[in-house]
């Protein structure tokens, strides 16, 4: 839904989109600033013609969102295939967090080199 607004200055009316509104930007996480800082220094006609549309914000945190969903979804298939259980938790505390931290490295190198990086 499309709304109307008035420019003080010159009186001109203009339709303002809902999703652009000022101050109503997505927020945007590390995913979406790591794939920013790539597309600064290796993509830059893709970063020039996003930020001069308007649409660099919505899409990074798009790209973040992406991103964290296949981080979570990888990680918890990793798991599942190795049998890092709560019963491990229970019983090796110090296993548990090496073989979950090995498998979060993993998963974010995945996300890192299928989303982010590319």
């Amino acid at each position: 839904m499309e709304k109307m607004s008035i420019d003080e200055r010159t009186g001109w009316e203009y339709e303002l989109p809902d999703d652009n509104e000022p101050g109503q930007e997505k927020p945007i996480g590390v995913w979406g600033q790591r794939h920013l800082r790539y597309i600064r220094q290796y993509k830059k006609t893709l970063y020039f013609d996003l930020f001069v549309s308007g649409k660099l914000n919505a899409y990074l945190a798009d790209v973040n969102a992406q991103a964290e969903d296949l981080f979570l979804q990888t990680g918890k298939e990793i798991a599942l295939q190795e049998g890092v259980t709560e019963k491990l938790k229970a019983e090796n505390q110090m296993a548990w967090v090496q073989r979950m931290n090995n498998i979060r490295e993993r998963a974010t190198e995945i996300v890192n080199l299928g989303l982010i990086f590319t």
